[in-house]
């Protein structure tokens, strides 16, 4: 028997099994479309999602390895949407930007000690003026930066939901779809033997027609979860391996705030610096009231 010749008869099979479907069975496969539409719609969604989040991923890191500053990116008000580690990475900046504007630490750059000969040769000092010091640096305490980064954490966390959304209607096909499948089955087959018995009549010409009818609700129930375990399994390795890079990027862009936006200084060096802005402070000369 040839491959084309399998097909109508598939299809005469399925057209008997539904002729003969019981008002149960009609029940129990409705149910299984229903379900079947509810997880071809989210694999169809999330498939589209997941395709994007991959694509836009790339060049967003891309772009953001390219920059030496880890704000370059929000400066320039590049936007990848879709991605979740550009949304991750904007909830980070929009959180360091508010705290250098808001809670600054400036950082005066280190003075080069002079020398003895040039402490007592004030002439010379003077003639070799020394070139004007860089400006001052602006910084984040390690408090802001805790902030930072439980801003951080809380975006990839809600990143993880977005991708995870949904997967249940999937899981829910893959595992119910063949049980629910079954209890058409066997509750299409109880009605059989139930009709046999009233009519006392045991022949395969009276079995067939409710066997078939009731077989037709595991054959509906497998092809629900079949191509939703496909799909399962194959977003649910995406989705870890979106989640990995996330926690890796989080990770990396922690680091590089650290090392240009916080304030890391021994804390002699900020006594020193607090001292020196003192003194260049202007102090106030006491009104002494006229004799």
């Amino acid at each position: 028997m040839d491959h084309a010749s399998l097909i109508p008869l598939f299809a005469n099979a399925v057209s008997f099994a539904v002729d003969k479907l019981t008002t149960e069975g009609k029940v129990t496969i409705i149910m299984l479309i229903f379900t079947s539409l509810f997880s071809w719609t989210v694999m169809i969604s999330k498939g589209r999602q997941l395709f994007r989040a991959t694509t836009m991923a790339k060049k967003f890191f891309g772009a953001y390895r390219a920059t030496r500053d880890p704000l370059e990116l929000h400066t320039k008000e590049l936007e990848f949407v879709g991605a979740p580690a550009y949304e991750v990475y904007y909830t980070g900046a929009e959180e360091l930007v508010y705290h250098l504007k808001h809670n600054p630490v400036v950082v005066a750059p280190p003075t080069p000690a002079k020398s003895f000969d040039a402490e007592n040769a004030g002439e010379a000092a003077d003639a070799d003026a020394d070139p004007a010091p860089p400006p001052a640096a602006t910084k984040i305490s390690s408090a802001s930066f805790e902030s930072v980064r439980v801003a951080l954490e809380r975006a990839v966390s809600a990143q993880a939901i977005s991708l995870e959304k949904g997967m249940i209607i999937l899981s829910t096909a893959v595992a119910g779809g063949p049980f629910i499948g079954l209890l058409g089955t066997v509750w299409g087959v109880m009605e059989t033997f139930s009709g046999i018995a009233q009519v006392q009549a045991a022949s395969l010409v009276a079995m067939a027609p409710g066997v078939a009818a009731a077989l037709l609700a595991t054959v509906t129930g497998l092809f629900v979860a079949i191509p939703a375990m496909f799909a399962y399994n194959y977003m649910i390795t995406t989705i870890r391996a979106i989640t990995q890079e996330l926690d890796n990027f989080t990770s990396e862009y922690a680091t590089a705030i650290e090392h240009g936006y916080v304030d890391n200084r021994p804390i002699s060096d900020e006594i020193a610096d607090a001292l020196r802005k003192m003194r260049a402070a202007p102090q106030a000369v006491p009104a002494f009231a006229g004799a």
